[in-house]
């Protein structure tokens, strides 16, 4: 009877195992989603060719910081968005759902369009390699041209690539700070329909 005990208090030991490392794990993975890594899905066509529908990223969330969840405290405040950075948002008009755009507007910036061509502190911008247009009509007021407008402290002016069907800041207004969740880093998958896997994505920085 005793050599059975022993048996059973082993098996119950290694069940217990289990319990704690599977435990142990799911700690870790929300630890990681909630501060460090997330990854989400392009669902839109609004930062072409950069990001592609069906482009699964990774999105540090660790670069501008680390907030306390549900809250606008900080338990480290990295770097400040930078100009180029594609960022993961909180979209203005809804807050549950997130946007990502590239910021190209920083606190005060002059930000412009005229006829397509986006001017930044009365200067044309001219380093954009990854800007699309699909539409030769530059008349169409707010997306071909817009302001000249200040970029209020704290906020940021954020576009899509895909500048002709991009709904950014050119319609909806400025980004605060505190609605940044994370900086793009990393295409981890890229499906583009049926049998189309994108496999020369993979891997891929975002920039």
């Amino acid at each position: 009877m005793r050599l059975h005990g022993e048996k059973d208090r082993a098996g119950k030991s290694i069940w217990r195992e289990y319990g704690e490392a599977l435990l142990t794990a799911l700690f870790l993975a929300i630890v990681i989603r909630t501060f460090v890594i997330q990854a989400y899905k392009i669902p839109s066509e609004s930062m072409m060719e950069t990001l592609l529908v069906g482009d699964h990223l990774l999105a540090s969330k660790f670069a501008y910081g680390v907030r306390i969840p549900f809250t606008n405290y900080y338990i480290y405040r990295g770097d400040d968005p930078a100009r180029g950075d594609i960022i993961i948002f909180e979209y203005p008009n809804d807050p549950s759902m997130d946007y990502i755009k590239r910021v190209i507007g920083v606190p005060g910036d002059v930000i412009e369009v005229r006829a397509k061509q986006l001017y930044r502190n009365g200067q044309p911008v001219r380093d954009e390699p990854y800007t699309r247009y699909i539409s030769k009509n530059a008349n169409e007021p707010r997306r071909d041209n817009f302001g000249p407008v200040t970029v209020p402290p704290g906020q940021f002016f954020v576009m899509g690539d895909n500048r002709d069907n991009s709904l950014d800041s050119r319609y909806w207004g400025f980004v605060k700070r505190e609605a940044i969740r994370a900086k793009a880093w990393r295409i981890y998958w890229s499906w583009g329909g049926i049998d189309s896997i994108r496999w020369a994505r993979l891997g891929n920085l975002i920039q």
